[in-house]
């Protein structure tokens, strides 16, 4: 049997522990062809280095990687190599503040250990590949916020913080989060607001001071669409025009999603749906309306109605029949 060097040991010995939440004591020296004694002595070594091996005792014992202490070092296979690379000259030029000059050190790192194969790989998917910048009024993002956003996700715990709307308006939310989904370069929360009882998108650069509630949370009702990523594409395809209606249509939502397959559309009661456009002005939203093919309601802004009057009584006047003289 061919005894491994204990550094080497060490080394295997960090790429197995975060492979699993627990290893048993007998599984872990028998991979690394050595006796229980020696693994302990091992473990102890780690302990002294700085790594949280946390063991349980007894026939059954075993030990685990806790959290905390150092990293252990990057152990990457060829494709994980790559893909870790790639990442990180993405994160590089991130939304989120601070992020980016971090990124850069751990690819400066990272680079300099690649192998001359794996370089020439990353750098021929560099030159193939064409990135769309993001638009650049779009703020950053505070990666403390970001990250306590995150774990509150991941918990399902809910969430407190002081929200400035579009129009400048400071208001406190408590929400129950769902998923963070980025779009268009923007980072974005969507959750179950509970002051409303209803499901919204925050934009993650406009919160401030989230805090844990500590109380936990089941979405029972998913949000419509289910999908945190169509959410947030439509309230985005929405939010940067001046005006949205809601238009309420004689038309059952499976026919209408089939030919407003590009718009938004919402089923109500009555096998009927609302389908929900924007414009940045009101003569658009009123040729919009003027031209659908199904009978419809404007249900708002109110002034979309008066609008599509008034259009109405100039299309009648204009195209009144001449009068006929006896």
């Amino acid at each position: 049997m061919t005894v491994m060097d204990p550094s080497v040991r060490l080394l295997r010995l960090l790429s197995l522990l975060p492979s699993r939440p627990w290893w048993s004591g007998q599984e872990l020296a028998d991979r690394l062809s050595v006796s229980p004694r020696t693994l302990r002595r091992d473990m102890n070594r780690l302990r002294e280095l700085g790594y949280p091996v946390q063991a349980t005792g007894g026939q059954a014992g075993g030990y685990a990687l806790g959290a905390g202490g150092r990293l252990p070092p990057l152990l990457l296979d060829d494709e994980e190599a790559v893909a870790t690379t790639l990442g990180l000259q993405l994160t590089a030029a991130s939304a989120v503040a601070g992020i980016e000059s971090a990124a850069v050190a751990a690819l400066a790192k990272l680079v300099q250990v690649l192998p001359p194969r794996l370089r020439e790989r990353v750098r021929a998917l560099q030159e193939a590949t064409v990135q769309v910048p993001a638009p650049p009024q779009l703020p950053t993002v505070d990666p403390a916020v970001l990250t306590l956003l995150a774990m509150a996700c991941r918990r399902t715990e809910g969430v407190r913080f002081s929200y400035t709307d579009h129009g400048g308006r400071v208001s406190t939310r408590d929400a129950a989060p769902h998923q963070i989904v980025r779009s268009g370069g923007g980072w974005y929360l969507v959750a179950m607001d509970r002051n409303r009882q209803e499901w919204r998108t925050f934009r993650i650069d406009r919160i401030a001071g989230p805090e844990l509630t500590g109380q936990r949370h089941k979405l029972a009702d998913p949000p419509d669409p289910p999908d945190a990523a169509a959410m947030v594409l439509a309230a985005t395809r929405l939010a940067i025009r001046r005006y949205e209606a809601r238009i309420l249509l004689d038309l059952e939502y499976e026919k209408a999603a089939r030919a407003f397959h590009a718009q938004i559309v919402e089923p109500v009661p009555e096998g009927r749906t609302v389908l929900r456009v924007a414009a940045d002005d009101l003569a658009s939203l009123a040729a919009y309306a003027a031209g659908l093919s199904y009978d419809f309601e404007v249900l708002d802004p109110p002034e979309l109605r008066v609008e599509l009057h008034r259009r109405a009584l100039e299309i009648a006047t204009r195209h009144a029949p001449p009068s006929t003289a006896r």
